[in-house]
């Protein structure tokens, strides 16, 4: 291998220093030659070679020398040749106008020199032109036209070109089979070239025409053939390959090898962050999942594919995805969120038609697919030369247009430098009382910024004191409801004993759920007020563990909870009070989120000098999105607990307040479907800059 790389090394090496000889040799040959048509043709070899080295701006030196030449001379061939190469540097450089002006005039002239090869590979290049800027239909004619000529000289990197341009136009007007015909026409010319670069290329465009078209054996044909040029480091174009391929025999069933590819595709495009590669193979694998009944797995690859199919603005894919969401929940007989699916599909696909007619409706006229003879009438000679001479005199127009603008932009200079000078002296005469009224700005401004911000504080406080009396009114209304329904059914006797033993649990229950409410409610318009006050002293966490755990061991036995107690007796330097109100409250939340198997676990533990608390449940878990919500004040973000258990949403966010307050933290640590951790963490002693 180290001696292929040497040999590779020195031919490149020779190749380069051939080729700079060879220029060497014909910038020589050029000085002594005399001034006649010969050395226009010597150095327009040492364009050509300058050209297909790049070295443009050499070989535009060259092009100017020569091009007075050859009109001193009146070579017209010259003139022609010069004007075609001048064009395909233009066109380089993406001067897409000049380049098109000197290819016309060098068509004319190679009209009128009968040379059809060179007319051919002008219109070829035109058609390169305007297919590459989106001009399919003027671009198809072009390269069409040149197609015989080319064909006849057997002219196989020209072909290359025009058959792979002709090809791409097709593939844009959505004429496939026209793109097929022409794109196995490049195949098997860049295979007579051994250009295996354009090869797997061409392998990539025909897969994905013939999966456009539902021929799928023919697209994994070629898809694996583009596998099999590719070297082990070109990672991006595998990355593009395997969830493509793996889509196709998702197509006939083929589990094993549908999965073998988009599991590769999709590691490929993880690893290299390409969020492209990555939708293609999310959609196709919850496709192959839903198929093989693996409904959970299939949800959560088809959520993330809608997620970069909308952050990315591919609307092909967010389609796909749409049915295929349709498809699962149908399959879970969630009809109602089916239909939901169904709708955005429909509303997705009607905006994509629409799209398309309208891009339809713009075309005055169809894009014809076969060659139109009459499409480029042919220019004369004298035609050309009116042609210049018009560009010249609208030169001549332009410049002398600039001139007078140049004058007039003088003459404006002068009157504004004087104003200019008037407004200075005048600014020194006023520059105290401007700076004292900025002043005076600047003080009204941060006063009207701060009455904004106040009002916006005051509105967003009486927001959430509206939505939370709402709501406790709404809850504690119930509870007590439910207390005196059960007294009145004492009073009344109508209950039997057993009776009363059953309806003992519910009204305990609710009368807790009633204390808690008023609890939160209390010390969450005392923290408005600003008026909590802590009193620390030094407590034992297992005692409050133990207390607290008997207020939910009946609604723990009902939901079918398992409670795990490890704690441990430690102290901690807090308001015992206020540390009651936070482990009742996260405990609640537990069992809240908790179901019938769920399991919940109490325990405490010392680190780095403080008491560390910690309640765990294996619940239903917290999104990411909403962890950022629990614990800011001023906030009343609650969901429903697993048995449609309400809550205010204060609850957290007293329990931050009254932690903070004792110089304490509290966090969480939460996966969805996995369960919730929440942490407090409470001093042992009195802290330093409590006085």
């Amino acid at each position: 291998m180290r001696k292929i790389i040497i040999l590779l090394t020195l031919f490149v090496s020779f190749f380069g220093w051939s080729q700079t000889n060879e220029i060497d040799s014909l910038s020589i040959e050029l000085a002594f030659q005399n001034t006649d048509s010969s050395k226009i043709d010597t150095s327009l070899e040492l364009i050509k070679e300058l050209y297909e080295i790049k070295e443009y701006d050499k070989a535009i030196k060259y092009i100017i020398e020569s091009e007075k030449l050859s009109s001193d001379l009146k070579y017209h061939k010259g003139i022609a040749e010069i004007s075609y190469y001048k064009a395909l540097i233009y066109a380089e450089k993406n001067d897409y106008i000049n380049a098109i002006s000197g290819y016309e005039r060098a068509k004319s002239l190679f009209y009128n020199l009968k040379d059809t090869l060179s007319v051919a590979k002008v219109n070829n290049s035109i058609g390169l032109i305007e297919i590459k800027r989106g001009n399919y239909k003027k671009g198809l004619q072009f390269s069409l036209s040149a197609i015989g000529e080319l064909e006849k000289r057997h002219l196989k990197y020209d072909l290359n070109s025009a058959y792979t341009s002709l090809a791409k136009a097709y593939y844009n007007i959505n004429a496939y089979d026209k793109s097929i015909d022409f794109n196995l026409k490049a195949l098997e010319v860049q295979e007579q070239l051994n250009d295996s670069k354009s090869i797997n290329k061409t392998h990539r465009n025909l897969a994905e025409l013939y999966s456009l078209k539902k021929e799928n054996r023919k697209a994994i044909e070629y898809y694996e053939k583009a596998l099999q040029g590719l070297d082990n480091t070109n990672d991006s174009i595998a990355g593009f390959i395997y969830p493509k391929l793996g889509g196709e025999y998702l197509q006939f069933n083929d589990y094993e090898n549908a999965t073998k590819y988009l599991v590769k595709g999709y590691n490929i495009n993880f690893k290299q962050k390409n969020k492209a590669g990555l939708l293609i193979a999310l959609n196709n694998l919850g496709n192959l999942n839903i198929q093989q009944g693996r409904l959970v797995i299939a949800e959560n690859q088809l959520i993330e594919a809608g997620e970069i199919a909308k952050s990315i603005d591919n609307k092909e894919e967010l389609l796909k995805h749409y049915k295929l969401m349709k498809t699962l929940d149908s399959t879970r007989g969630k009809f109602d969120r089916a239909f939901v699916w169904q709708r955005n599909y429909y509303n997705l696909q009607k905006s994509l038609n629409k799209t398309q007619i309208n891009i339809t409706s713009t075309t005055l006229e169809p894009i014809p697919l076969e060659l139109d003879p009459d499409f480029d009438k042919e220019k004369t000679e004298a035609q050309a030369i009116e042609q210049v001479k018009e560009n010249k005199a609208q030169t001549e127009e332009r410049f002398s247009r600039l001139k007078i603008i140049f004058y007039a932009l003088l003459a404006a200079l002068a009157i504004v430098s004087t104003f200019l000078i008037l407004i200075y002296l005048k600014r020194n005469s006023t520059l105290k009382y401007t700076q004292e009224l900025e002043e005076k700005n600047i003080k009204i401004e941060l006063q009207n910024k701060a009455f904004l911000e106040q009002t916006k504080h005051l509105e967003n406080v009486n927001n959430v004191k509206d939505k939370l009396f709402s709501i406790v009114s709404h809850d504690l209304k119930d509870s007590l409801s439910s207390i005196n329904g059960f007294i009145d059914l004492l009073r009344d006797g109508s209950l039997t004993r057993e009776e009363f033993d059953n309806l003992v649990p519910e009204l305990s229950e609710n009368a807790n759920n009633a204390s808690l409410l008023l609890f939160n409610l209390l010390n969450w318009s005392k923290s408005q007020m600003q008026s909590l006050d802590p009193k620390p002293s030094l407590f034992d966490v297992q005692e409050v563990f133990e207390d607290k755990v008997k207020l939910i061991e009946q609604r723990l036995e009902s939901k079918g909870i398992k409670l795990v107690n490890r704690s441990l007796r430690d102290f901690a330097y807090a308001d015992r009070s206020m540390v009651e109100i936070v482990i009742q409250n996260l405990l609640a939340n537990a069992a809240k989120f908790c179901s019938n198997g769920d399991t919940i676990t109490i325990s405490n533990h010392i680190s780095n000098g403080s008491c560390i608390i910690s309640i765990a449940d294996t619940g239903i878990g917290i999104s990411k999105n909403n962890i950022e919500k629990l614990f800011k004040s001023n906030s009343s973000f609650t969901t429903m607990g697993t048995k449609n258990e309400k809550g205010t949403g204060l609850g957290l966010s007293i329990c931050k307040e009254l932690v903070d307050l004792n110089h304490g933290k509290i966090w969480v640590e939460s996966t969805v479907n996995v369960g919730s951790t929440f942490y407090v963490q409470l001093p042992k002693s009195k802290p330093n800059d409590e006085h």
